[in-house]
């Protein structure tokens, strides 16, 4: 046995991904919601850039999708 396969790296590397695709897709979905509702954090200066966060939506949902299946093929 190696350290790898003693403390689970191969798994806790998947879940990690699935974590920060997760979180991004949760907070830009989050975003996007908020901003079509017409509210803004307090004190926000600043523009809404709409694309981008449509961008890392789809980016988010693309990692999130790779962690599920790497833990998945485990």
């Amino acid at each position: 046995m190696d350290v790898i396969d003693i403390l689970g790296l191969d798994s806790l590397i998947a879940q990690v991904v699935l974590a920060i695709g997760g979180a991004m897709v949760l907070g830009n979905g989050f975003a996007i919601i908020q901003h079509r509702r017409g509210r803004a954090p307090k004190g926000a200066t600043g523009e809404f850039r709409a694309l981008r966060a449509w961008w890392l939506l789809g980016v988010g949902f693309v990692i999130t999708l790779w962690g599920a299946a790497s833990l998945l093929v485990l």
